[in-house]
């Protein structure tokens, strides 16, 4: 067997060990049977059943809005940690700053958890705020760690940038801002979404975090489904998993089209 058709044979049990889990389960969202992982013959009751099922719905929303905000908030974040550790050169209390930066990806989820967990106690003490665990301090924690992520990534695409360019930008009369916005931003941008979608992907399918820091006020969809596993799951997570999987691949589409429509202008 040649190296090239070996190359593909891999790929291709590498995809398929990655995916047929995924194409179960969506495929067995549409089985008529109430047991989640046997098919009973095709049936969209369970779509219906997932509509009619308020707690998984409200969790599934909470999810989407805390994993939107906490990653909007990381590439705010992230995209300056990643800029001053790329283009500030040397100064005092780098290696410490560069450290701290990057200590969610290296540290295990519980410890953060725990960590923010503290931090948050702490400052309730403090300031009185917040008054309450919830949705706030969720997204405040998932910003965090998402942070870690893009400024790698910000850090990265940076370190491929020559500052010639922002330079000739400005030797052409462009002030800081406008050279930043024209020059540097546009070509930043696949950084950025990369980023973006990575710390949204985080949050979304993040439980341990969310555990430590939430309170009876948040509860996301992960909690809920981990906490179902006690009882047993029914067949409306399947269905839930579909609709996740195609605004996945909605969202995926889109970012592509956008980075296409950048590298064409």
């Amino acid at each position: 067997m040649s190296r090239g058709r070996l190359a593909l044979l891999g790929l291709g049990a590498g995809l398929l060990f990655l995916w047929l889990p995924v194409l179960l389960l969506a495929g067995y969202a549409f089985s008529d049977a109430r047991i989640p992982f046997q098919w009973g013959g095709f049936s969209l009751r369970w779509f219906a059943a997932l509509a009619g099922n308020d707690r998984l719905v409200e969790a599934a929303l909470l999810s989407l809005r805390v994993a939107l905000g906490a990653a909007s908030l990381a590439v705010l974040l992230g995209g300056a940690i990643g800029w001053v550790l790329a283009r500030h050169g040397p100064f005092r209390g780098r290696a410490i700053f560069g450290a701290l930066a990057g200590a969610p990806l290296v540290l295990p989820d519980v410890v953060m958890g725990l960590a923010l967990l503290l931090f948050f106690v702490a400052l309730q003490r403090l300031t009185g705020w917040p008054a309450e665990r919830g949705a706030m301090t969720i997204l405040l924690a998932h910003a965090t760690i998402g942070a870690a992520y893009v400024a790698v990534l910000v850090q990265a695409r940076l370190a491929g940038l020559a500052p010639e360019l922002e330079e000739a930008a400005r030797d052409l009369g462009a002030g800081p801002a406008t050279a930043f916005l024209t020059v540097t931003l546009p070509l930043l941008a696949p950084g950025l979404v990369a980023g973006w979608l990575l710390a949204f992907t985080l949050s979304l399918d993040d439980v341990v975090v969310a555990s430590f820091v939430s309170g009876p006020a948040g509860t996301t969809l992960p909690m809920v489904v981990f906490s179902m596993l006690r009882l047993g799951l029914t067949p409306e997570v399947n269905a839930l998993a579909v609709i996740i999987l195609a605004l996945a691949g909605l969202g995926g589409a889109l970012a592509a089209l956008a980075l296409r429509g950048l590298r064409r202008g």
